[in-house]
């Protein structure tokens, strides 16, 4: 892992960051962007997106430089933020172009991000237009809805009063990424045996605690914040090539309000498509269907 250091807001902020692929500046170059609980090892053994990125994956490190920052406060360099009410993701999107300007990258072939990342990709995209051919929002949209408010706002509840902050919130979200036909597909109210508990509220329990373990109170609460802060309302501004990908069960960022993008850069006669991934398994299914977002993705990188 690499850091710089980026003078914003009157101030000095670390920026840590990961290079995958061919070496900077002799090959295309692709910003991928983290969602809440992901980093910047995005392949490799460790990496979270690495069924997508990798020698001769959708997104090939034989071909393509891979630059993948790390939102300040996430925790995975050690740099924690406690005021964590004082970022947005416009902050963060700013925090990112003074990256890859400090990098001297002046133009990226894509910049591609899941859930909250593809939402720092959306304001990236507007806020310096010229930055990249491909913008490729992946389960997201350019507003934060009232649904992801409302849901941000339980989230930051547990976050404030519960005794396992963490480990309850995650609870509740893990609620939000899946489906009802995702969790009846798997468990159909079978019995784990060893703790006489439904295997849903084993599974659950168990997705508290491995987040618990790796996972930092005040990074939660900034990653928690950011979420409800995407806020792009002018999609003038937008001259990429812009490769929406929706999620049909996605009960976090609906189908509903992506397609609402698409059709708002389609009237702005903007270069704009949209797929979608089938699938039960909700908003994670950009975590599990990598055979269908291979496909979205092959006729760009390749």
């Amino acid at each position: 892992m690499q850091h710089i250091t980026v003078f914003f807001q009157e101030k000095t902020q670390v920026l840590s960051y990961e290079i995958y692929g061919q070496a900077l500046h002799s090959a295309p170059i692709v910003l991928v962007n983290h969602a809440l609980t992901g980093n910047s090892t995005i392949c490799g053994e460790d990496g979270w997106w690495k069924d997508l990125i990798g020698e001769d994956k959708a997104i090939n490190t034989n071909k393509y430089t891979i630059v993948a920052f790390n939102i300040p406060g996430n925790g995975f360099d050690g740099v924690l933020i406690n005021n964590y009410k004082s970022f947005s993701v416009k902050d963060i999107a700013q925090l990112f172009l003074k990256g890859l300007e400090i990098l001297k990258v002046n133009k990226l072939f894509a910049i591609i991000g899941g859930s909250l990342g593809g939402g720092i990709a959306w304001q990236m995209a507007t806020l310096q237009p010229n930055i990249t051919k491909h913008l490729i929002p992946v389960a997201t949209h350019h507003l934060s809805s009232d649904w992801i408010i409302a849901n941000c706002l339980i989230q930051e509840q547990f976050l404030l009063n519960s005794s396992k902050p963490i480990h309850d919130a995650r609870l509740h979200a893990m609620l939000c990424y899946r489906t009802p036909e995702s969790f009846k597909d798997r468990f159909n109210r079978s019995i784990n045996k060893e703790l006489n508990v439904f295997n849903i509220e084993s599974w659950l329990l168990h997705h508290g605690k491995k987040l618990q373990e790796r996972f930092q109170l005040s990074a939660y609460k900034v990653m928690n914040q950011l979420l409800r802060t995407i806020s792009v309302t002018d999609l003038t501004k937008i001259e990429a090539e812009v490769t929406l990908v929706g999620i049909n069960t996605d009960l976090f960022f609906t189908v509903k309000d992506i397609k609402e993008s698409y059709l708002i850069l389609q009237k702005l006669n903007k270069k704009v498509s949209y797929n979608e991934i089938k699938s039960i398994h909700g908003h994670d299914a950009f975590l599990i269907e990598y055979n269908q977002l291979t496909k979205i993705l092959q006729p760009i990188f390749n």
